[in-house]
């Protein structure tokens, strides 16, 4: 386990085994310029060497979904990230491909990623799952463990979400917060 990162894997077993992870991690404040945001007609460029393929409209149906969360709690919306979003689809392509292990491997890289790349964010979040069948059976498993809850209802306002499916149609799920 690292320093500063928590892990939670919940398993549920209904028909098949249901699996999620939460992650977080802070930076020093940067500089505090303009954040980029975009809607989800400019995706970001897929590796083409990959056996996962991505599911958009699952991930426009998680941010609603997330979004209507939030809205019932009093938190404001998230809004979508170019930069956050692709590093969210690379790491849920690699999950989905089988060229990285499910779970947060590489979260840190991802972080530095997105805090060099987008101007003043310092925290990022990360929830995974795989195996769920909807937008409303990722979110509503997230939900309901206590880390995942905390990364959707935190002080975040930017979100990337990828979804892939491995060659089996599993889905693989990841939602990076940042602020």
């Amino acid at each position: 386990m690292h320093r500063g990162i928590s892990y939670t894997i919940v398993l549920y077993i209904s028909v098949f085994i249901i699996a999620f992870s939460s992650c977080s991690s802070s930076k020093p404040a940067a500089d505090a310029s303009k954040t980029t945001t975009t809607t989800k007609s400019s995706r970001p460029v897929l590796p083409k060497a990959s056996t996962a393929t991505v599911a958009p409209a699952l991930e426009d149906q998680i941010l609603v979904l997330i979004n209507q969360h939030r809205k019932k709690k009093g938190l404001p919306a998230l809004s979508s990230n170019p930069v956050i979003e692709a590093e969210a689809r690379r790491h849920t392509i690699a999950m989905a491909s089988h060229q990285s292990p499910f779970g947060h491997d590489g979260f840190s890289y991802r972080s530095k990623v997105i805090t060099s790349k987008v101007a003043g964010v310092t925290a990022t979040a990360e929830n995974v799952a795989y195996g769920s069948r909807s937008a409303e059976e990722v979110v509503n498993g997230w939900l309901k463990s206590s880390g995942h809850k905390k990364n959707i209802e935190g002080k975040y306002k930017l979100t990337g979400i990828g979804v892939a499916r491995d060659e089996k149609s599993v889905l693989y799920f990841t939602q990076i917060f940042a602020n």
